[in-house]
């Protein structure tokens, strides 16, 4: 039996596990996926631990996605991002690591039919989050606004990413940003579990998609501004579920069910 997981502190409350699950029973594979909450000073002993017991695979999530990588051999992605999210065991020699978070999230905009190359994006955040979203939109084409409440991190990552410009979040930058703008994506937290919204509602048009990386609650405050505004809306949930697809798919090297994965993810959702 294969053995997945995740490694985080705390993790009690993730998702992944059923979602993860539904795809083993859907495709009726012989593996389960179980959770791991080691301290933070034992994340070296964590990762030598999954390796010796055999484990497959492993998710990350925080605080470790960047302590990890320097005990993996990370691809270049990841690499670029200074996170990893994924640990692939199955390899000789070291663990590889992987940031399926930016596939992720490109992923769930595609799949809302949404054209990247050569679109304009803003990015809100310049966290874990909005480090992913901002290298996978511009690996993808896109040219890249990056909005940020402390403006010095947003033009450091800005300069990290190819075709990226940092901003501040101060007067009505957001609103110039947005005016011209294809694709926006909210990679702060705000909004979680909150009404609450970074982007004022004015500012957004009918030829915009706005993704929000919330997902609790599934539609979010700045989900409804968007829909009221006429434009294309993606929740958080989407780039959740294909971060886990990517994830999956580099593990086994079968295409994920994609569809059993969402059901289980939003059901999940839905009693939370």
């Amino acid at each position: 039996m294969d053995v997945f997981g995740l490694l985080g502190n705390p993790v009690g409350h993730s998702l992944s596990p059923p979602m993860h699950e539904a795809a083993y029973d859907e495709l009726g594979l012989e593996a389960r996926y179980v959770t791991f909450e080691p301290e933070p000073e034992a994340i070296e002993d964590a990762i030598d631990g999954a390796a010796a017991l055999g484990i497959t695979g492993l998710n990350v999530t925080i605080p470790f996605k960047r302590d990890v990588l320097e005990r993996v051999a990370a691809d270049e992605l990841a690499t670029r991002i200074g996170a990893v999210n994924t640990i692939d065991f199955t390899g000789s020699g070291r663990p590889t690591g992987h940031n399926t978070d930016a596939v992720g999230a490109l992923r769930a905009l595609r799949d809302h039919d949404v054209t990247l190359e050569n679109a304009r994006a803003v990015v809100v955040g310049a966290g874990g989050a909005g480090r992913a979203v901002a290298f996978g939109l511009a690996d993808a084409g896109a040219t890249v606004e990056i909005a940020n409440r402390t403006e010095s991190t947003a033009h450091e990552l800005a300069g990290e990413v190819p075709n990226a410009t940092g901003h501040g979040l101060e007067g009505g930058t957001l609103a110039e940003l947005l005016a011209d703008a294809d694709v926006l994506v909210n990679a702060t937290s705000v909004g979680m579990k909150t009404d609450e919204t970074p982007v004022p509602a004015e500012a957004l048009h009918e030829s915009l998609a706005v993704m929000d990386a919330v997902y609790q609650p599934l539609e979010t405050r700045l989900l409804r501004d968007a829909a009221e505004a006429g434009a294309t809306t993606v929740d958080g949930a989407w780039m959740l579920l294909y971060q886990g697809v990517e994830a999956f798919e580099l593990w086994t090297g079968a295409s994920a069910p994609v569809d059993a994965m969402n059901e289980a993810l939003r059901g999940q959702l839905s009693r939370s």
